[in-house]
């Protein structure tokens, strides 16, 4: 049994499989998320009354926010979608593996040492980084910032940010050369679109964060001067760093719109509504992305304010077409409230709020309020966590039958997001008004006079409720491990429309053995429901699809 077992090992940590590298994607991503949730609690218990209560200085303090900022972000979010995309865009496209599968596997153990080194900064005498993810300098430089921990924050993020660079080279060279006969650009998945959309954003931003990590590790370790403040590199850090980290909010954001675009439609059972615009939706967010980057530097006084206040409203137009669409999607349908579709309904609800608490920042004559307080702290969760982890879960229940074999338990699945609703929302809602307090953020401390406290202890009590939010789901993957019957059905959901619910649960090495005719965006559908109820040939692509062809036979040009 043990040979057996060793020899299981050997074989997940060498292979090429896809879907396996998006297993270990997954499984990465969720031990980080715990680890940064973690942190988060520490944080949020700290927070709870005035004085010093659980860390012992508040340099540990600062430890624990630059590292579960950093570990979110760079280490869950971002990799999180490379999870998702390995596991579902080969299957999606009707291709046999991704176009490098031995890079594919090459990126992720980059990811991983990465990750682990960044982390690693814990195990120094001087603990961790401490001069926030953003790392500005000069806070963040050998003067204010010495000790090791940065250094390898700094290193760590350069190996996972190569990582990403080669993963997405790879899901470009994947979508544009391996796609099915008759997989043409405007019979995409929507998530297959997003995924493409997402990785040429990588290629333009992360060489951008390296540059950055590169200047900043030269002047920590070998005095290179490229971010003293005499000769402006204070900002000059600061324009290098958010030309990648405002594109980086909307490259953890597209793809798991993507993952809602899947499942609203067959929870809805139709198909989606206007799914031109929201290709041209997601095409617009990420050019409008990279013009928006000082939005976050409102402050410094040395940016074009009207330029960029315009910028940052314009982005929620095409984010709102996805909004109108995915709301298109659900009226009139048959909806079924699974578990599946509840978490994206949750998703659409929360981050709508973040977004238009987005546009009111837009605004730097509220920003110039608010900046630097718990009102963007709570902004960001909103936007980034109503993103990433609602739509995460909602792809988990989704698609676990398809990965797995096996079906998730619908009734964990909805206690679950209830908890986790409810936790969430009590956590942040209250921050809005603690930030229009003037509650300053990375702070470990505030004085009781201040009038904090009652606004920190409910954040505190929500951030337990969201922590044990958690316990239902790792118990029902458990429980579904042991004890749930095999999916035997290539779409135990019944109206899947994308090529993945086309083979088995779970799919064969190398996912298929044979492809259905394509001739829809929804192949799946057109193979198990060939006729419509009154008995008519299925058209879904009907009189738009002639109006594309002129555009589709451009774009499979550059195949």
């Amino acid at each position: 049994m043990s040979k057996v077992r060793h020899t299981a090992l050997v074989r997940t940590l060498t292979t090429t499989d896809h879907k396996v590298i998006g297993n270990l994607y997954f499984a990465t991503t969720f031990f980080f998320f715990m680890v940064g949730g973690l942190m988060a609690l520490v944080i949020r218990a700290e927070l709870a009354a005035p004085g010093l209560q659980v860390v012992d200085n508040p340099a540990q303090f600062n430890q624990m926010f630059t590292m579960h900022g950093t570990i979110m972000l760079l280490l869950f979010a971002t990799p999180l979608f490379a999870g998702f995309a390995n596991a579902l865009v080969p299957l999606q496209i009707g291709a046999p593996d991704v176009a490098f599968p031995r890079l594919n596997m090459f990126a992720y153990w980059l990811y991983l040492l990465g990750g682990l080194i960044a982390v690693a900064g814990f195990l120094t005498p001087d603990g961790a980084a401490s001069f926030g993810w953003f790392a500005y300098t000069p806070l963040s430089n050998a003067v204010y910032s010495p000790g090791l921990g940065g250094d390898l924050w700094v290193f760590g993020l350069v190996l996972t940010g190569f990582g990403t660079i080669l993963g997405s080279v790879n899901f470009i060279t994947t979508v544009i050369c391996l796609r099915a006969p008759g997989m043409t650009m405007f019979r995409l998945p929507m998530f297959t679109w997003t995924v493409l959309v997402t990785s040429l954003m990588v290629l333009i931003v992360f060489p951008v964060l390296a540059a950055a990590l590169f200047g900043l590790g030269g002047d920590r370790r070998f005095g290179m001067h490229i971010f003293d403040p005499e000769a402006g590199g204070v900002m000059l850090y600061q324009h290098l760093f958010w030309f990648f980290g405002h594109p980086e909010v909307y490259i953890i954001a597209l793809p798991f719109f993507g993952i809602i675009s899947e499942i609203v439609p067959v929870f809805s059972r139709k198909p989606l509504f206007g799914y031109l615009s929201m290709v041209m939706a997601t095409v617009a967010i990420a050019a409008l992305s990279v013009a928006v980057w000082a939005h976050h530097m409102y402050a410094t006084g040395q940016v074009l304010l009207p330029f960029f206040a315009i910028m940052t409203m314009l982005i929620a137009v095409p984010t709102g077409v996805k909004f109108f669409n995915w709301i298109g999607t659900m009226w009139g349908g048959s909806l079924t409230l699974s578990a599946a579709m509840i978490w994206a309904i949750g998703f659409i609800k929360t981050f709508l709020f973040g977004g238009l608490t987005g546009v009111i920042i837009s605004s730097p004559a509220i920003d110039f309020h608010v900046t630097d307080t718990y009102f963007i702290v709570a902004h960001f969760h909103y936007t980034v966590f109503g993103t990433v982890v609602f739509a995460m879960f909602a792809g988990y229940y989704f698609w676990w039958p398809k990965l797995t074999g096996r079906m998730l338990d619908e009734r964990l699945g909805k206690v679950h997001f209830w908890m986790l609703f409810i936790g969430f929302h009590t956590t942040f809602l209250v921050q809005h008004l603690l930030g229009i307090q003037g509650m300053a953020r990375r702070y470990a401390d505030y004085l009781p006079e201040e009038g904090f406290q009652t606004g920190n202890i409910v954040s505190t009590v929500g951030s337990v409720i969201l922590g044990a939010s958690m316990i239902p789901f790792l118990y029902n993957v458990w429980k579904t491990w042991r004890t749930a019957p095999l999916v035997t059905v290539d779409d135990p959901w019944g109206y899947g429309a994308s090529l993945e619910w086309a083979t088995s649960c779970p799919p064969s090495r190398h996912n298929f053995d044979r492809l259905p005719r394509i001739r829809s965006e929804r192949p799946a559908f057109d193979l198990h429901h060939p006729l419509h109820p009154d008995g008519s040939e299925d058209e879904t692509t009907g009189e738009r699809a002639r109006d594309l062809e002129v555009l589709t036979g451009v774009l499979d040009g550059v195949d």
